[in-house]
Parts: C-alpha cells; sequence; structure tokens
C-alpha cells in the first residue's frame, strides 16, 4: 500500500478497502469533520492507514500521521486488556476480591466485591461523593475516593456504568497484581513490544503530538455537569471541572484510564488486531485467547449507562450494543466506544481490529454518523 492524498486525506489503504476511503473522505465533505484519523487490520494485515483534516483548527495545523487524540471511553477497553493479560500470566484471579489486590478497597462494606463485580459496572461505586473539583487530576486522590466511597446499591445487584471510575479500580488491581499501574503496564507491556501509539499519562514530546480537541455541548460527559447535582450522572463527573475541554496539561499528563487514553487510531487497531487473531501479531503474544474470551463474556444485569440505554457489557470490555454502540455484524465483537465518537474494537469472528478517532466531538449518546459509516464500510469491504 503506498501512501496518498485525496483532498484533505492522506494515508495507506488496500484496494479491497477503497469504500473505507471513500466513507471518510465524504466525512469531511459532508459531515463536519475537522481532523481525524481510522485503522483497520484484517487478519494480522494492516489494511486501512488513513488520517486527514486539521489536528488544530484554530492554527490551521494538518492532522499528521503521528498525531494523537484523546478518544476518551476507549481507554477502558485498554485496560481490560492488561487485566486480560494479567489473568493470562496468573497474577489475577477474576472471582477473586478486589482487596486481595487493592486491600484499601475492602472499606464500607465492598470488602467481598470480585474483581469480576467491579470490573462489570456491578459494584455499585460510579461515584465519588467524599471528593471535589479537581481532585480528577490526582490518581490517589481518586483511588481513596472510590476505596471510602460506600456502594449506592448491595454490590452485585444493579450493572450501571462506572463511567469515572472504572480506570482506577482496574489500575489499582494491577497496582497490587502486578507492581505497574495501567499507565506503566500499557507502555510496557503493550504499546513498547508492539510498537502502538497509545498511553495514560503523556510525556511532554507527546502532548505535543495531540489534536486539539473539539468538545461538543452534549457528549456524555459535558452534557452530565448539567443534570441535577444530586443525580448519579452528575455526581460521576464532579470532579471534573466544567472548564476542562480535554486539552489542558492536566488532563493529558494525568492517569484518568477510564477517559484519558491517547493515541493514534494506528495504535489502538494494532492492539486490538493483535487481540483479534488470538493475542498474537508480528511474533508479539499478549496473551491466549481464551484469557480474552473470558473479559469479553456478557455479564449478566442488562447495563445502563448513564443516558439510560442499554448496553452489553462483559468484564471490563463494552460488547457490541447496537444500535447505540455498533461494532459491525459480529456479536462477538468486543472493545469500548468514546464519548464523542471514538471506538475501538476487537472482532475475533472477522479477524479484525479497528479505530476510529477524531477532535470534532460528537454531539450525542451514539456513536454518530461519521464512525457509523467507517464501520459499516468496514464490513462491506469483507464480506
Amino acid at each position: 500500500m503506498q501512501g496518498s492524498i485525496q483532498g484533505l486525506v492522506a494515508g495507506a489503504c488496500d484496494p479491497r478497502f477503497e469504500r473505507v476511503r471513500a466513507a471518510f473522505t465524504r466525512n469531511f465533505a459532508e459531515r463536519g469533520e475537522v481532523g481525524a484519523a481510522v485503522a483497520v487490520y484484517y487478519r494480522g494485515e494492516p489494511v486501512v492507514d488513513l488520517w486527514g483534516g486539521l489536528r488544530d483548527a484554530p492554527r490551521a495545523l494538518p492532522w499528521e500521521r503521528d498525531t494523537m487524540a484523546c478518544m476518551m471511553s476507549v481507554g477502558k477497553g485498554i485496560c481490560a486488556t492488561a487485566v486480560a493479560m494479567a489473568k493470562d500470566r496468573d497474577l489475577v484471579d477474576l472471582d477473586a476480591p478486589v482487596a486481595r489486590y487493592w486491600p484499601a478497597f475492602a472499606q464500607a462494606g465492598k470488602e467481598n466485591v470480585t474483581v469480576r463485580t467491579a470490573l462489570s459496572h456491578l459494584a455499585g461505586v460510579p461515584v465519588t461523593d467524599g471528593l471535589s473539583e479537581g481532585d480528577i487530576y490526582d490518581f490517589g486522590k481518586m483511588a481513596a475516593g472510590i476505596a471510602a466511597q460506600a456502594p449506592l446499591w448491595p454490590p452485585g445487584t444493579t450493572q450501571f456504568y462506572h463511567s469515572a471510575t472504572i480506570g482506577h479500580i482496574v489500575s489499582s488491581i494491577l497496582r497490587g497484581a502486578t507492581g505497574l499501574s495501567v499507565a506503566q503496564f500499557l507502555r510496557r507491556e503493550i504499546a513498547e513490544p508492539l510498537g502502538a501509539d497509545y498511553f495514560f499519562e503523556l510525556t511532554p514530546d507527546e502532548e505535543a503530538r495531540c489534536a486539539t480537541m473539539i468538545p461538543s455541548a452534549n457528549n456524555m460527559v459535558n452534557a452530565s455537569k448539567r443534570e441535577d447535582p444530586a443525580s448519579v450522572a452528575y455526581r460521576q463527573w464532579r470532579t471534573l471541572p466544567a472548564s476542562e475541554d480535554f486539552n489542558s496539561h492536566a488532563w493529558r499528563s494525568a492517569q484518568i484510564p477510564a477517559v484519558n487514553g491517547h493515541g493514534t487510531a494506528r495504535g489502538v487497531a494494532r492492539i486490538y488486531g493483535a487481540v483479534a487473531c488470538g493475542g498474537r501479531l508480528d511474533g508479539v503474544v499478549l496473551g491466549r485467547p481464551e484469557s480474552f474470551a473470558a473479559l469479553a463474556t456478557e455479564q449478566p444485569g442488562g447495563g445502563v449507562s448513564t443516558s439510560g440505554y442499554p448496553l452489553r457489557m462483559g468484564v471490563g470490555y463494552m460488547l457490541n450494543s447496537p444500535p447505540h454502540r455498533p461494532m459491525g455484524p459480529n456479536l462477538a465483537t468486543f472493545g469500548h466506544s468514546g464519548a464523542g465518537g471514538a471506538q475501538g474494537f476487537a472482532d475475533p469472528v472477522a479477524q479484525v481490529g479497528y479505530c476510529y478517532c477524531c477532535n470534532r466531538m460528537h454531539d450525542g449518546v451514539d456513536v454518530g454518523p461519521r464512525a457509523l459509516a467507517l464501520i459499516e464500510s468496514t464490513y462491506e469491504a469483507i464480506a
């Protein structure tokens, strides 16, 4: 595949996947795209690697090959991948109490909450009521707040999307099990071996590559700040300053694993390309297929998002949840979407690793028309 330029679009695309390029180009012409990238691995090979538009609209700076974007909750799926790898190494038992790895979590009636329960959004701690605005940038304060939080309902009884807290729970479990935070585990055990650009806690050089995000008023995170202060939706994000536009140094350099992972579409697609091919890619072994499958098994509970629509949840992974959060035709597909439209997933049936990211955030609770067009065109190419 040779790099090419088509209007605002650059990059490489296997001839079989030209319809993805066409859909990506139409996103700029017809759907208000500002800057974005899309990448697809198919059967272990990169078949789509496209980027285009402006990474910084006010300064008219083009989106480059190595431009990184904040993908919001796409990070939750990468966190689950790290847990699957720790499980594969017999370092984490999904049915052990969280407190085995993170003793502080045993407070306030949570001593019997298992890793499986917590990562399946069933622990009842989607909020940190004891913390204040701005505390989200301090990992230690957030972890302590979650540990001290009393469940909002009996653990295991209600599956409610832990939008802001699940990443800190994962990182604290991993720290106890492996000695590494999820940010360190991602960098050392996933990103560096695979050569995949996707990280928490960005370095100054990585920050310099970031696209300038364009938040929308009604993406899931921003909309929650206007909810009733007594609501769970508002309380989930009370630690996030209303002024945060997802471009600050505080945001980019912190470890907020549920929502502030930054990277390239190529990097996330490469990670999921490995997972979709049984945990192996180009000689790098992340783990055995059954370890990823264990976390991609649907958990009971009939989960709901902050906005009230249904989600199919695995253990950390979001499962294919049409029509709001679709990941192609195979219900076995898993990964995670992000507020504003970003999407990353592994399809072990078709052996697809996929990622789309953008800087103009979608204004709604679904993945949006830009992401949907790219997902649909990807699967049309391999039908």
